[in-house]
């Protein structure tokens, strides 16, 4: 009896998830729409704008403000004068590629996810776990998460999913707030990719983009979100994701950029590599170290905004000195 009760709750779970599931894809396709519309008018902007302008003031709330750059004066080896406005560190780049990792220097590339067959396609809707158990055991340089320092952490998901410890592995409103601002611009500017979803891109599909392999895309992460802890993700995550330069995982990248182990890291060398996976070959630090480090200051503005660093704290990993390999 308990067992058919625990069977049937788990059940009204899944179908609690796949109705939320269902509603954000609608959105998504009614907000395509509308695009569509008003590429057909003759003043399309103002069509679009007609129908954000009611989510602006739910979209903008406190915890969506912008973060706003700090003034800073004190940086060793590194002149201020020659950024205007951190806010234009945000290099704009595809949103539909940004899980296509470019080919590096050596002429390697590297695909973000094997080539599953239809059936472990369908395996993976079900179940997960098989798949990602066997990620961690064939990589050599994994990393525990607790052999990790926590500001690398509080980096991670202050830049890349300030949510991630609320929402069920895809976030609505960060979905709708992207929408909103690609309308805007009439392009894809910004991206609404959990840390989740972006560990299930790496871990399992293709680079291309369909309807069909985002709907796979949001149910394989509900699936991970319900196999793992959130603990137990992230660290998957940090363990898999590109950081430019040829280097995969946190191991490679604390070795590679700083010739140190994980829990070495120091809060300034931690933002930096946070600031690294949203665009890995524009931010490296080997191919660009003005950008990596104006990339750095928007992740340590982050952390400050979310509680993560105090003034003082935030204010000693923005002036320390960066020492990089080579």
């Amino acid at each position: 009896m308990a067992e058919s009760s625990t069977k049937s709750g788990h059940s009204r779970g899944i179908i609690k998830r796949l109705f939320v599931l269902f509603g954000a894809m609608f959105f998504v396709f009614c907000a395509s729409g509308i695009v569509t519309a008003a590429m057909r008018t003759p003043y399309p902007v103002d069509y679009m704008l007609s129908y954000v302008d009611d989510f602006k003031e739910y979209l903008t709330s406190d915890d969506n403000e912008k973060i706003e750059p700090e003034k800073t004066s004190k940086l060793k080896n590194f002149n201020p004068e020659k950024i205007s406005d951190r806010e234009e560190t945000e290099i704009k780049f595809d949103a539909k590629n940004e899980n296509v990792y470019p080919e590096e220097k050596s002429g390697n590339s590297k695909t973000p996810a094997k080539d599953f067959g239809i059936v472990e396609r369908l395996s993976n809707m079900v179940s997960v776990e098989d798949t990602v158990n066997d990620a961690i055991k064939e990589n050599r340089n994994y990393v525990m998460l607790e052999d990790m320092p926590q500001d690398l952490k509080r980096a991670i998901v202050s830049v890349e999913d300030s949510r991630f410890y609320s929402h069920d592995g895809f976030d609505l409103k960060s979905i709708a707030r992207a929408t909103v601002a690609n309308v805007e611009a009439g392009e894809i500017e910004e991206g609404a990719s959990t840390i989740t979803q972006q560990l299930v891109k790496n871990l399992f599909l293709s680079p291309e983009q369909t309807f069909t392999r985002k709907f796979e895309e949001l149910i394989l992460a509900m699936n991970v979100e319900r196999s793992f802890s959130k603990d137990k993700i992230l660290e998957i995550y940090l363990n898999s994701i590109y950081f430019g330069s040829n280097f995969y995982g946190i191991y490679e990248a604390a070795e590679g950029y700083f010739g140190k182990e994980p829990k070495d890291l120091t809060t300034a060398e931690s933002a930096m590599l946070a600031g690294l996976p949203n665009a890995p070959s524009v931010y490296s630090p080997y191919e660009n170290f003005m950008l990596a480090k104006k990339r750095q200051l928007v992740v340590i503005d982050a952390m400050e905004k979310s509680g993560y660093l105090n003034g003082t704290e935030a204010e000693n990993a923005r002036i320390e000195e960066i020492v990089l390999v080579r």
